[in-house]
């Protein structure tokens, strides 16, 4: 009986998920058809499966997350996060442009022109870059609209 029903919970799954084949399905109408505590139990799944398909998670109200954003640990949180973020995606950054560099700067094969443009092109990114990321923290300290929500 053990193996019967080990079978059945194997072909439960598939048919809760709509994969059985012809042979199983025909193994499986005829397992639920001879017991009726197979029978209990698919008809149990079956239901739970569609009331589980019609749920849908609350949002939260917007007073509430007015409420969690106005807690300074939890924007203290947030903050110490992204720093961490930043921090850790610079080092691996500045470890990988440097490489590149030495990869470049040591290759035999390429000419020194396309070894300047590659650099020139590196170096206008990394430039860029700064400028955008410190553009946006100068932005931000100046905004005096940032504490109305739009």
């Amino acid at each position: 009986m053990n193996n019967l029903t080990e079978r059945f919970q194997y072909l439960i799954t598939k048919a809760l998920d709509g994969n059985l084949n012809s042979e199983e399905k025909v193994e499986f109408e005829k397992l639920i058809s001879e017991s009726k505590d197979f029978q209990n139990e698919w008809n149990s799944l079956k239901e739970i499966k569609e009331v589980t398909k019609s749920m849908k998670f609350k949002e939260p109200p917007q007073e509430l997350w007015d409420k969690y954003w106005l807690s300074v640990y939890s924007r203290l949180e947030r903050g110490i996060a992204w720093i961490l973020i930043s921090i850790g995606a610079s080092i691996i950054l500045i470890y990988g442009g440097f490489k590149l560099i030495e990869s470049i700067i040591g290759d035999a094969t390429l000419t020194w022109i396309l070894k300047t443009a590659i650099l020139a092109i590196i170096i206008g990114f990394v430039l860029l870059l700064v400028s955008v990321i410190r553009e946006r923290f100068f932005l931000k300290k100046t905004d005096k609209y940032k504490e109305i929500i739009r």
